[in-house]
């Protein structure tokens, strides 16, 4: 790719930008959000089209117009935000384009596409899916293999992979990663997106910082280190990635008394203080968001019962939650946060509308002050209220999550990976943010996979396992080793 160019009305997201990919190649893209690596995967991908540049295939120039096109060249695309048929199972996703699986004109042969799904998900590591499944029954991490096994099955010769480990278990981080050498081997070029830098290090053969649009740097790993890249993709050193906390617990404002749901988790206890950061920790599928669900009113219990300062609190909907002072930052924005296709605006204030007007009216003047602010006091890029959320980098998708919960006053703030997909400086943010509203008094669950994330950011951390709390540590007690052993079930 040479001379890349792309803007956005007076956003300039890539300007004049190079990049080269070799056959059997992983060479990833790192920089903060907005610094233009998904829009220039976009280009490679046909989905955006530039003003200036131009793409040559093993020496051929090309004119890629739309995705479709891309494929046929063999550049397939696995992005952050998911392109599956919610209603369809894994095995149809999967086959979706293949009409070579018809029994005929008319027919689709379900035995067989089962079968050649069973085959491909085994042939490439990622066994344990039940390929009759309906793809909305699945769990985020699910949905990101089937939408990486799409991508595989059709043999690609430049694979793009966009944050595909911002939900993934270690675990499936690794099975990734044997896919990934696999393809390599094979001769098949990776362009690997990710802020997970100790992932870049460890599956990367070159790695090239984009900043504001324009590419700083390429390097090998092996030439460089973490500090390093960050230096070169924000700017500045990040000395305290995670801020200082001081001071004491609070009253209790939320207490959780053997609560559970059917199989998804049970006989659940701990209490959450005012101004008190509890981590949440455990490896996928121990039942940490099917409990913050609950507490928020998504999901009912159907054991034990909550007290939210000191009255009793069961939830029968999001709303009452939401009313009571409880609020969920969700981890998959797309699908449960935002309505991507409206403003900012419309979304930093959705959860707040009773209190931005009068009689049933919204006072739009009042929207567009308190929104307004937000968007300053988050810095949110572009300070567009009126922009499209969709068009926002993954980031700032977050920072307008959580402005909408800021704008309710919550007493409790649950954070269900709220780092997931975002780079290192927006995560200094959100860790700052989220230490001032602890000072503030507000009780924060924060649910994460990343060890360092709830190691640096919580005063108290429980450990679930299969439903059930298998541990509770102190700021002091709490090391990576202690939590891993509950967390997989190793006894001490």
């Amino acid at each position: 790719m040479r001379g890349i160019s792309k803007r956005y009305g007076v956003t300039i997201a890539l300007r004049g930008v190079g990049l080269t990919g070799l056959p059997g190649e992983v060479h990833a893209l790192v920089g903060e959000n907005g610094a233009g690596k998904s829009t220039l995967m976009k280009v490679l991908s046909g989905a955006v089209q530039p003003e200036e540049g131009d793409i040559r295939l093993d020496g051929t120039p090309v004119r890629i117009r739309e995705p479709a096109e891309a494929r046929r060249l063999g550049v397939h695309a696995v992005y952050q935000e998911f392109s599956l048929v919610p209603n369809l199972s894994v095995a149809e996703n999967i086959w979706l384009s293949r009409g070579s699986l018809r029994r005929n004109r008319w027919w689709v042969d379900r035995s067989k596409v089962n079968r050649s799904a069973e085959d491909l998900l085994d042939e490439i590591g990622f066994t344990g899916l039940d390929v009759r499944r309906p793809v909305s029954r699945l769990r985020v991490s699910g949905r990101q293999l089937v939408e990486i096994a799409k991508a595989v099955i059709e043999r690609p010769q430049v694979l793009i992979l966009d944050e595909p480990s911002a939900v993934l278990s270690r675990e499936e981080l690794r099975r990734l990663f044997d896919l990934v050498r696999r393809l390599t081997r094979e001769g098949t070029l990776v362009f690997y997106v990710s802020h997970r830098l100790e992932e870049v290090f460890e599956i990367a053969d070159r790695i090239t910082v984009l900043k504001d649009g324009e590419v700083v740097g390429t390097v090998r790993p092996r030439e460089t280190d973490e500090r390093e890249l960050i230096r070169m993709m924000v700017g500045r050193t990040l000395e305290e990635i995670y801020p200082r906390r001081g001071g004491g617990r609070g009253e209790e404002v939320l207490g959780i008394h053997g609560l559970g749901r059917d199989a998804a988790f049970g006989d659940v206890s701990f209490s959450l203080a005012r101004g008190e950061i509890v981590g949440l920790f455990g490896l996928v599928g121990s039942g940490r968001t099917e409990m913050a669900r609950c507490i928020f009113g998504a999901e009912p219990a159907t054991l034990g019962h909550m007290r939210l300062e000191g009255r009793p609190f069961q939830p029968r909907s999001p709303a009452e939650a939401v009313a009571a002072g409880v609020a969920y930052l969700t981890e998959d924005r797309a699908r449960d946060g935002l309505v991507i296709t409206d403003t900012v605006r419309d979304n930093v204030s959705l959860a707040s509308l009773r209190r931005l007007g009068r009689w049933g009216l919204l006072d739009r003047r009042m929207q567009e002050r308190v929104v307004e602010a937000k968007v300053r006091e988050l810095d949110i890029r572009p300070p567009q209220p009126w922009r499209v959320v969709g068009r926002l980098s993954g980031g700032n998708q977050q920072k307008v999550m959580l402005a909408k919960w800021l704008l309710t006053a919550a007493k409790v703030l649950i954070l269900d990976e709220p780092t997931r997909g975002v780079d290192v400086a927006t995560k200094v943010d959100m860790y700052q943010m989220t230490s001032a509203l602890a000072q503030r008094g507000v009780g924060i669950l924060l649910i994460s996979s990343e060890l360092p994330e709830i190691l640096g950011m919580s005063d108290r951390v429980l450990v679930m396992r299969k439903g059930r709390t298998v541990g509770e540590f102190d700021r002091a007690q709490a090391t990576e080793e202690a939590l891993l052993a509950p967390a997989a079930g190793v006894r001490s």
